[in-house]
């Protein structure tokens, strides 16, 4: 068994490493290689390569897969920063802000084809065309996912049902995506497979709810973006969605004034939500996607050879608040 530490030194040191096949335009592959290089946790590839394990493969096998899929998530990361116009992520400038709107698009765009190179490089071929085509539906989700996050911007009556089903395609089914090609890779039946995708779709739904919480309550130190963020840009996360549904006549008055200012109070908008307590809402519903998740791990039949697995999902959602 590989623990989590040396996968993510392993991650870490192949990002190093990865080429292009071009000197040129070098204005093209240097916000990637800052994108690339800004650190994080490298969930995402790590859970293919935990997974891998876990049904029995070597993950050293499959790294390539791995950086295919952080590739693609940092490309994602790129392209929501431009349309949040987001001025920090991981407590650095953000590619548009260092490089400009035109430069990230395009960098953004060289990192979506990459990642397919990578998916395919060394990949068995009796395993790509069931790998490639949940890949490619994963891309497509998680466009749709970011679609909707930017219809829900316009909208006032988004549910808190919409809202989960946007976090589901937005997040969840990268993480659910990594494990089952993780599954897949290693020769998992599809009945294993399926239920380590179930048990990745309610982590990252869970893992989305953190993410909304910490944008309010987190520490602008250790959270590594801008903390109320999403009020500033009037984003329908669990929390607003939740304070409207709950909000008295005076409190909803409060907050359609606030929310109508051009610069957005952010304390006086959490005030508000204090008052109703979404934050507990919030951790309510995070704890309900975790117990599905390890539910559905639980039914993988891996036993113990699942606990890193386990025990990286509980350490996501105890992030300090």
């Amino acid at each position: 068994m590989i623990f989590l530490p040396e996968i993510q030194e392993i991650i870490k040191s192949n990002i190093k490493k990865i080429s292009w096949s071009s000197t040129l335009a070098k204005g093209l592959y240097e916000p990637i290689d800052y994108v690339m290089s800004l650190g994080g946790k490298r969930i995402r590839p790590s859970l293919l390569l935990m997974s891998a394990d876990a049904f029995g493969a070597n993950p050293k096998d499959f790294v390539n897969q791995a950086l295919a899929i952080e590739m693609f998530h940092n490309f994602t990361l790129l392209h929501d920063d431009v349309m949040d116009n987001a001025p920090v992520r991981r407590g650095k400038p953000t590619v548009h802000v260092k490089w400009g709107e035109n430069s990230a698009i395009l960098s953004g765009d060289a990192m979506l084809v990459k990642s397919y190179e990578l998916l395919a490089d060394g990949m068995p071929a009796d395993k790509l065309p069931q790998v490639l085509a949940l890949f490619s539906r994963t891309a497509r989700e998680v466009c749709e996912g970011q679609q909707l996050d930017m219809e829900f911007e316009s909208s006032n009556d988004v549910t808190e049902q919409e809202y989960l089903e946007m976090i589901r395609l937005k997040t969840a089914v990268l993480l659910a995506a990594s494990l089952k090609i993780g599954a897949m890779l290693a020769g998992a039946d599809d009945d294993k497979a399926g239920s380590i995708y179930d048990f990745g779709i309610n982590v990252g739904l869970a893992f989305q709810l953190m993410d909304d919480l910490l944008d309010v309550y987190g520490d602008p130190a250790t959270f590594g973006k801008q903390v109320g963020g999403d009020i500033k840009e009037r984003k329908k996360t669990f929390l607003l969605i939740n304070a409207y549904a709950k909000a008295d006549a005076s409190q909803r008055q409060r907050l359609d004034a606030l929310l109508a200012e051009d610069d957005v109070d952010v304390k006086a908008v959490t005030d508000i939500y204090n008052e109703i307590d979404v934050k507990s809402m919030c951790e309510s519903k995070m704890n309900e996607y975790l117990s599905k998740g390890l539910d559905a791990l639980s039914k993988t039949g891996l036993g113990e050879r699942t606990k890193q697995l386990e025990e990286l999902a509980c350490g996501l959602m105890n992030r300090k608040v």
